[in-house]
């Protein structure tokens, strides 16, 4: 058995080689196919990769605290918040459990018009306290960051990020210079290390100033929304912290058995999670719709082996006459088939790759594509397995020729 498949496979080696133009067409549609979802997992998987990057500062044993708004509820212009009442009832009820570092944003998450020396800018503001920089671990390149005594004395002053400094068009080292905020001026006394860009919008537009001055800053109380971030000191009691302030606040809201939560307390893991589910969901329906195209692939593979059986009728009768079973045929029609998705494949997965990169160029901030493995194998096996699939119909109709017929055919 395995020398008559190899003979077959020798012979579908050869019958390709002998119409190089017309394998090459039939080859195009399965080229074209796994490039294009090879494209789409390889820059939405290297966008999962930049994401989840950017939680690698959170420690394993950090707990994000954040409200929680159901997507009809937005639509509705209503917002859950998290209010300084909650952050001081955390504070207070789990002192000693780690440290509790809040931070929002005053003007909310289209931030601020800033201007410097009549350069104007749109940034986002986050107003923090000292801890902030040890629990994202993001530091300042230059300068400091916020201080015990800036928040105790309402000190006026921020730490920008680079893209600020740029977008105000500030000298190199910009510390010591004056930023309006808000209608406050703000000294600039850091600048914040660079991140780079994702998905295209940068990572470094924004500023940092005291809480207590984020305070002043707010429009609105009102409007005010705190982050929280736990940073637990036993990690073992990492799961315990999370149900007990799950059920503080639900306490604190008055919200009933039947009423969803209205917050979110989530671990790095979970967050990790979260964007993994949503980056998967996005691959597998972008790929999913995409990968129809192979099925149409796999229609033009069966009407050229059809029509390769026509040309070859006279060949196959004359195969049948020197006794050649029937199952040899069939399986060298399906070799022949099964090759030709399959080199389309190979070609596929480096023309995706190229893709890829050529986006990640011309995009600007688009992450670096990556292509794992299971899309590797995935792809090459389901083209294969089309070419199979695809290939049973012209491969059944040579083997089952009669073959006097077959010689007699012109």
């Amino acid at each position: 058995m395995i020398h008559v498949f190899y003979q077959c496979f020798i012979q579908a080696i050869n019958s390709i080689r002998s119409r190089v133009s017309r394998s090459l067409i039939t080859s195009i549609g399965i080229v074209v196919s796994v490039a294009s979802v090879i494209t789409v997992v390889s820059i939405i998987q290297g966008m999962s990769y930049s994401i989840m990057r950017n939680f690698d500062g959170l420690g394993a044993n950090v707990l994000t605290i954040q409200s929680d708004t159901p997507f009809q509820q937005r639509l509705l212009g209503e917002f859950n918040r998290l209010t300084m009442a909650d952050y001081i009832r955390i504070k207070r009820h789990f002192n000693g459990a780690g440290r509790i570092i809040p931070s929002f944003s005053p003007f909310g998450q289209f931030g601020a018009l800033i201007s410097s020396n009549g350069q104007e800018s749109q940034t986002r503001v986050v107003a923090v306290t000292s801890s902030y920089k040890e629990a994202t671990q993001v530091f300042p390149s230059k300068g400091r960051f916020i201080t015990d005594s800036d928040n105790t004395s309402s000190r006026k002053v921020c730490i920008i990020g680079d893209r600020v400094r740029k977008n105000l068009k500030l000298p190199e080292n910009p510390i010591g210079e004056f930023i309006e905020v808000g209608g406050t001026s703000l000294k600039v006394v850091g600048v914040m290390e660079k991140r780079g860009d994702i998905f295209g919008l940068s990572q470094d537009d924004y500023i940092v100033v005291p809480f207590t001055i984020g305070q002043r800053l707010l429009p609105n109380e009102n409007m005010q929304d705190i982050t929280i971030l736990f940073n637990v000191d036993d990690i073992s009691r990492l799961r315990t912290l999370q149900v007990e302030i799950e059920d503080l606040l639900r306490e604190a809201h008055e919200l009933s058995p039947d009423q969803e939560d209205d917050f979110r307390v989530q671990t790095p893991q979970q967050l990790t999670q979260s964007i993994t589910s949503i980056m998967d969901t996005i691959t597998l329906v972008l790929g999913g719709v995409v990968g129809i195209s192979l099925i149409v692939s796999g229609i033009g593979i069966m009407n050229t082996m059809l029509m390769s059986v026509s040309e070859r009728t006279r060949e196959i009768g004359i195969c049948k006459a020197l006794g050649f079973e029937r199952h040899v045929i069939l399986l060298q029609y399906l070799i022949e088939a099964v090759i030709l998705s399959f080199l389309g494949g190979v070609v596929g997965l480096l023309c995706g790759w190229l893709c890829g990169f050529l986006a990640m160029l011309l995009i600007p901030g688009l992450p670096e594509p990556i292509i794992p493995l299971w899309a590797v194998t995935l792809a090459l096996a389901f083209s294969s397995f089309i070419g199979l699939i695809f290939g049973v119909v012209p491969a059944a109709k040579a083997s089952d020729l009669d073959p006097i017929t077959a010689l007699r055919y012109e």
